[in-house]
């Protein structure tokens, strides 16, 4: 009887389990993606309250994601919870913003566990 040396049979579970991973969905592992935001990446919105709405491609948490604004003076505000009239998609409202340069910062968990953070620059007319 014929034995296997330890590194070829090592090496053939090496290439059974890459196989197995490749073949795999990998659609649970992808993280939160904004797809589209109100406002519009550099867009011009008119002032002094603005509607926020960001769509993603998976189901985020709301409960535990943040918005915030980086004001033209450098500070930030954080915005009250935001809500979700579906799974994918956040809503709140800012309010009290003068002319000038701003920053949405938002921070989502989604479905897959992962925290994604990203920021919506733009100008408020």
């Amino acid at each position: 009887m014929k034995i296997k040396s330890p590194h070829r049979f090592a090496g053939t579970i090496v290439f059974s389990l890459a196989a197995l991973m490749a073949a795999c969905p990998r659609a649970a592992l992808a993280h939160a993606v904004l797809l589209s935001s109100t406002p519009h990446r550099n867009g011009i919105v008119n002032g002094p309250d603005i509607t926020i709405n960001l769509k993603y491609n998976s189901r985020v948490d709301g409960a535990r994601s943040s918005l915030s604004l980086l004001r033209p003076d450098g500070t930030v505000e954080r915005i009250s919870a935001p809500t979700q009239s579906a799974p994918d998609l956040l809503s709140a409202t800012g309010h009290g913003l003068a002319k000038g340069s701003y920053v949405l910062r938002w921070q989502v968990l989604a479905s897959d566990g992962h925290i994604t953070r990203g920021e919506v620059p733009f100008q408020v007319h």
